[in-house]
């Protein structure tokens, strides 16, 4: 139970920005979720099952019209897509890790990649349970935000129009947020590019799915290029040192 405590006391001050974000962002989504018509329970599932952040968004507009599963299936591949390299770059650091493996694969995020890539624990610190404790940590602060935005959706009474601005609002920060990285703003660009093509051809109705299949490709192809001489992994670390 020691080495528990001592990883749990060395995560969490590594996951309290992480915290942060997430208690606006499941608040929005539960929140969100209550406005079409799901109640807290709903979304404190959909966090607990799906913890696909960005996906769940996505699902609620899945959810408010007539369920095609072959469409749902393509969007969440494609949205999660990004999963497969990050799965790929937690291969060595993962290593290990026994049981706490199954956790660490499904609790794995865009926030729980990036600071398990960019910290290494003490040595006197379990890295396997360091890791899952900030995996942990993260998993559950998205939960509790869900419900508690359901809750607090729940007793709102005014009109709700045009909060799913929150959605694109997410996106266009997570767009800026890759602009702001000099090192390679070339998948920022590909996927506007893809964006754009994809409008031109399909329309504005039925883009999106053919957009990020262009994206997932195109990137795939050239991933080795995009990532350089450094995997992902590197560079994070590298740059916390940097800034430290």
């Amino acid at each position: 139970m020691e080495k528990q405590i001592k990883a749990l006391r060395a995560a969490v001050p590594h996951t309290v920005p992480v915290i942060v974000g997430f208690l606006f962002l499941g608040i929005a989504y539960g929140v969100l979720m209550s406005a079409n018509g799901y109640s807290a329970i709903w979304s404190f599932l959909m966090s607990l099952i799906g913890f696909c952040g960005s996906m769940q968004f996505v699902a609620i507009g899945l959810l408010c019209v007539s369920f095609n599963p072959m469409q749902a299936f393509l969007m969440a591949l494609m949205v999660n897509a990004r999963h497969l390299f990050y799965g790929i770059s937690m291969l060595s650091k993962y290593k290990g890790t026994g049981k706490l493996k199954v956790f660490l694969i499904y609790w794995l995020c865009d926030e729980t990649f990036s600071i398990n890539c960019s910290f290494t624990p003490p040595e006197s610190v379990d890295k396997g349970w360091f890791y899952f404790c900030v995996s942990f940590i993260n998993y559950a602060v998205w939960a509790l935000s869900s419900l508690l935005g359901g809750l607090i959706g729940d007793l709102i009474t005014f009109d709700t129009e045009g909060i799913d601005f929150a959605l694109t609002a997410l996106f266009v920060v997570i767009f800026l947020n890759g602009w702001k990285e000099k090192r390679n703003r070339m998948p920022a660009v590909i996927g506007m590019a893809c964006s754009i093509v994809s409008i031109l051809i399909f329309g504005p109705e039925k883009f999106i799915i053919p957009a990020m299949i262009m994206l997932l490709v195109v990137l795939s192809i050239g991933r080795n290029r995009l990532e350089g001489e450094k995997n992902v992994c590197t560079y994070l670390q590298e740059k916390q040192q940097s800034s430290s």
